[in-house]
C-alpha cells in the first residue's frame, strides 16, 4: 500500500526483455530508497508496484510481467529516463496522499500545460470508462503522485479530461516538471470509488437465504 507522496526519483538503467517471454526485468538506480528493502519488497516506480528481485547498493531488478506492460507506461521506458519512486507505506505512519495501491488503471495522456504564477494547471485525457470514477476536488494518482482534481469534463462529454493544480514543489520532486503535452502517465482512479460502484451493483435481494 502506498499514499502517493513520492519519496525519490531514480533513474532508468535498463529494461532487458526476457527470453520467449512477454516480460522484461526491469534495472533502475533507486539513490536513497534501498534501506530495509529486502528481496520480495515492493516498491513503487511511477506509480507502479513492482517487486525487488535483485539488489546492490543503490540498483534495484524489478520483474514486470506482460500485464504490466500492456497496460502501463512501463514498458515505454527508456535507460536513463527519470521516474517517480516511493517505498510502500509503514503500519502506523502518515498517510499524507490517499490510500493508493500501485495497480493502475489505465494510461491517461497530457493535454495541456499552463503557468499561473504560483502554481501550474495541468489537463490530462482520460479513457471514458475511468472518467465515471474522477470527481471535483477528489483523489487522483498521476504516475504515483497523490493529487486534489480541480476541473472534470462534463459527464456528456465524449473526450472525457480532468485536471490538476501543481505547486512548484511537486514539479521539482517529481517528474511532472518533464513532462510536456502528447506525453503517456499512468493513472490510478480513488479505490473507494470503484469499492462503491461494486457495492451498488449487486441487488441484496438476489441470492438471499430463503
Amino acid at each position: 500500500m502506498f499514499t502517493g507522496i513520492i519519496s525519490g526519483m531514480g533513474r532508468v538503467e535498463a529494461v532487458n526483455a526476457e527470453p520467449e517471454s512477454d516480460s522484461v526485468v526491469l534495472h533502475i538506480s533507486a539513490p536513497n530508497q534501498t534501506e530495509n528493502l529486502g528481496l520480495g519488497g515492493s516498491i513503487a516506480i511511477n506509480g507502479v508496484c513492482l517487486t525487488a528481485t535483485s539488489i546492490e547498493g543503490d540498483s534495484l531488478a524489478l520483474d514486470v510481467m506482460g500485464e504490466t506492460l500492456r497496460h502501463t507506461t512501463i514498458g515505454g521506458l527508456k535507460a536513463g529516463e527519470a521516474i517517480n519512486l516511493e517505498r510502500c507505506v509503514q503500519a502506523g505512519g502518515r498517510l499524507d496522499g490517499h490510500v493508493v495501491q500501485g495497480h493502475v488503471d489505465g494510461v491517461g495522456t497530457l493535454l495541456e500545460h499552463e503557468t499561473l504564477g504560483a502554481w501550474d494547471r495541468f489537463r490530462f485525457a482520460i479513457p471514458y470508462p475511468l472518467a465515471r470514477y474522477v470527481a471535483k476536488k477528489g483523489s487522483i494518482a498521476i504516475d504515483g503522485i497523490s493529487l486534489t482534481v480541480t476541473e472534470v469534463a462534463d459527464a456528456n462529454e465524449k473526450d472525457q479530461w480532468f485536471e490538476v493544480g501543481i505547486i512548484p514543489t511537486t514539479l521539482r520532486e517529481t517528474t511532472l516538471g518533464q513532462r510536456e503535452p502528447g506525453d503517456s502517465v499512468n493513472l490510478e482512479v480513488d479505490v473507494m470509488a470503484k469499492y462503491a460502484e461494486r457495492l451498488a451493483s449487486f441487488n441484496p435481494a438476489e441470492g438471499a437465504t430463503p
